[in-house]
This record gives structure tokens, C-alpha cells and sequence, in this order.
């Protein structure tokens, strides 16, 4: 199972995730952590231009046997030519990370497609696949709203989404099954709601009180069938043929090991429904405002 995990590498270039002790990975501790990611089927990277430092970790360390997917930020409001902004993003990323060709490129806002500059730049993303720069365009995207938005007008080869024990929007709307029909690549991420679903009831910090009840019921049912919490946020995304790749992403090699561990074992079936739809808790886009 483990062919079906993909890379999160926002820790190489920042100090990200809310669970995260040791800060931004260093290029010594990048390296082992992408030997060990090969070695282990897992041939896949994610990155973004936003993620700080990443990229060029990554070119650093050297990521020729990778799929590399990242992410374009928002096209600025005062761009005059959309098209060249799109092809200086890519060439600085290509760039950046060492390599000639990535295997995706995906619109971080993906709402940019609902703009004035509409059209170029969704012309801008084929121009790039067809001069052989990216395999496969598409967008992230943190609402199923997005989704039903831009479906109808658009094609994506790729699509990126949120999905874990709490939220379960991407699976329960239908949109799984429907991108899956129409032949896109599905990876998902947040599996481990940015580590909040792997931290014992003790460390949970304060402003997550309001969610006390659902927290506790999560970690009523590990100790009731004694899984791991590391385990059953692997078995959810893993229950959905559809899914082709899921983020994760690490702090040290011996995370990474852990997570191989956990997906090469045996996984529960039975998983609690612990759906939650409010985005305070399920989107940590909002937990700064908490």
C-alpha cells in the first residue's frame, strides 16, 4: 500500500503543522527522509511555491527519481500579462528544483478561475502540458464548493483535496466517485488534520475545546479497540480505491518509518463516523482565529 502514499514536503521549507516540535526539516534530514521514501515505493513529492524553502530543499537534495507535483500561487491583481506571470512561475520552480519537467501543476486558489483573466490562464496551464513542461494540470482545493463550481467548465487531470476521519466531505458529496468516472488522478491530504488527529488528549491545545466531545470520542474509540491513532487516520484515505495518492507529510525519518509500518499492517475496517462539517476544526485555515 504503501505505492499509494505520496510525500508532503511543506516541512522543508517551513516550520508547519500544528503538531510539528521540531521545525523546518534541514537538507541533512531531507535526504534520508526521500532515500527512504524510494525505497519504499513511494514515488510521489508535493510541493508549492508558498511552502518557504521547499523547493529548493528538494532541488538541493536532488528529486530526478520523483513525481514532483506543486502548486502556483494567486495570480497578483495588478498582472498585465497573465500568461508570461504563469510561465516565470514554472520556469523559477523547474528552476528551483532542479529538474526539467514536473509531473503536475496545480492552481493553489483554485477561485482564480472564476476571474477576469479566466481564460488565460486556464490556456496558460494546457500551453505549459503541451510544451512537454508538466504531465498533468489541475488544482488544490478546500471546499467541495469549488468543485461544483468549476467542474462544469473545466477539465483537470489532477485534483487535489482534504479528507480524513473528521472530514468527510470529499468522499460523502459523491464528488469522489464523479472525478474517479471521469478519469482524474485523486490525491488527498490532512489526513492527519495537520497532526491534531495524532496528539494524545493531553498535549491538545485549548482552542480546540469546542470540539472536546468529538475529540474524546475519537480517542475513546482507539483505546476501546486498541489502534493507533497513526493507523486509523492511514485506514480512512486507504478504504477508497478512487484515491491514487495520499499526502502525508513528516518531521524525521523515523515518522516516515512509522507511517510504512502502519500501512504495511493489517487495518481496522470498522472505523468510527465521525463526520464533522465545521470548517473551524476541519479547514486550519481558521485555527489562527481561534
Amino acid at each position: 500500500m504503501t505505492n499509494r502514499l505520496a510525500l508532503g514536503t511543506v516541512q522543508f521549507g517551513l516550520p508547519y503543522g500544528v503538531a510539528n516540535k521540531t521545525g523546518q526539516i534541514t537538507r541533512l534530514v531531507a535526504k534520508p527522509i526521500l532515500k527512504l521514501a524510494s525505497k519504499n515505493g513511494i514515488d510521489t513529492l508535493d510541493t508549492a511555491i508558498t511552502y518557504g524553502e521547499s523547493e529548493t530543499c528538494l532541488g538541493d537534495v536532488s528529486v530526478n527519481e520523483f513525481k514532483v507535483v506543486t502548486k502556483i500561487p494567486s495570480v497578483p491583481n495588478d498582472c498585465i500579462d497573465v500568461s508570461d506571470w504563469v510561465r516565470k512561475q514554472v520556469n523559477e520552480s523547474l528552476s528551483r528544483l532542479g529538474v526539467n519537467s514536473v509531473y503536475g501543476i496545480l492552481l493553489h486558489n483554485s477561485s482564480q478561475l472564476l476571474g477576469k483573466n479566466v481564460k488565460v490562464l486556464y490556456q496558460a496551464l494546457h500551453e505549459l502540458k503541451s510544451d512537454g513542461y508538466v504531465q498533468k494540470i489541475g488544482i488544490s482545493i478546500y471546499s467541495i464548493v469549488e468543485l461544483e463550481t468549476l467542474m462544469p467548465h473545466f477539465y483537470f487531470d489532477l485534483v487535489q483535496a482534504p479528507l480524513n476521519i473528521f472530514d468527510r466531505r470529499f468522499s460523502e458529496s459523491g464528488w469522489l466517485n464523479r472525478l474517479k468516472d471521469n478519469h482524474v488522478e485523486i490525491h488527498v491530504r490532512s489526513v492527519f488534520l495537520q497532526g491534531l488527529l495524532l496528539m494524545t488528549e493531553a498535549d491538545m491545545p485549548e482552542k480546540f475545546s469546542p470540539w472536546s466531545d468529538l475529540l474524546k470520542q475519537w480517542h475513546k474509540w482507539l483505546r476501546h479497540h486498541n489502534v493507533s491513532a497513526l493507523k486509523a487516520c492511514l485506514a480512512y484515505p486507504l478504504s477508497f480505491s478512487e484515491i491514487d495518492r495520499i499526502v502525508l507529510g513528516v518531521d524525521s525519518v523515523n515518522q516516515l518509518k512509522e507511517i510504512i509500518t502502519a500501512t504495511q499492517s493489517c487495518m481496522p475496517c470498522d472505523l468510527p463516523d465521525l463526520n464533522c462539517e465545521d470548517e473551524k476544526l476541519i479547514n486550519p485555515s481558521f485555527w489562527e482565529y481561534l
